[in-house]
């Protein structure tokens, strides 16, 4: 077991975050606080179980999701300060001079792709689009109409007739959303 001392970063490393990530340094020193908060056991690196221990993704019907969408870059089920902040940096907004930043349209809709992509084949199926719908909607609707909602969804995007939705069907769906502002937060400075 690890302990607060090996969280500490070195002046290089918090200037390559900020450098990577476009977070100021004031942000960059409240996400750590964050991690070191979510950081039970001193480890230095936050597992699944830390996310799900935050009520907002307890109760988020995606929570699961978007805990799994943080560790898309994981080797070990764990991440570290840097990863995390990496994560969370898609979600703010863009600036003019950031188009090729990890907070850029792509990647926004890439976060968002790996939602419905339950199984990491980049595509999404049938079977995937049915899932996050019962996820989001429980059991509100029957299930026939997710069945039509989700056949209707893929006949829409699906333009080379494989009946998946790859990921460049899935921005070109998407292409008057304004995902920009729909995919991001306000982090306080």
């Amino acid at each position: 077991m690890g302990n607060k001392s090996s969280l500490v970063l070195k002046p290089e490393e918090w200037e390559e975050i900020k450098q990577e990530t476009g977070f100021t340094q004031n942000q960059i020193s409240r996400l750590y606080g964050r991690f070191t908060s979510l950081d039970k056991m001193n480890t230095g690196t936050l597992g699944r179980e830390d996310f799900l221990r935050i009520p907002e993704l307890a109760i988020n019907p995606l929570g699961d999701r978007i805990v799994h969408a943080f560790f898309s870059e994981s080797l070990d089920g764990t991440i570290n300060f840097r990863q995390f902040v990496r994560v969370l940096s898609r979600f703010r907004r863009i600036k003019e001079s950031e188009k090729d930043k990890l907070n850029s349209r792509e990647e926004k809709l890439r976060f968002a792709f790996r939602m419905y992509d339950l199984d990491d084949d980049d595509k999404i199926s049938r079977d995937e689009l049915l899932a996050v719908l019962h996820m989001l909607v429980g059991v509100d609707i029957s299930e026939e109409q997710l069945a039509s909602i989700a056949d209707r969804t893929i006949m829409e995007a699906d333009t080379d007739g494989d009946r998946l939705i790859s990921f460049e069907e899935f921005c070109a769906t998407l292409e008057r959303t304004d995902i920009e502002e729909k995919m991001s937060i306000r982090f306080l400075h």
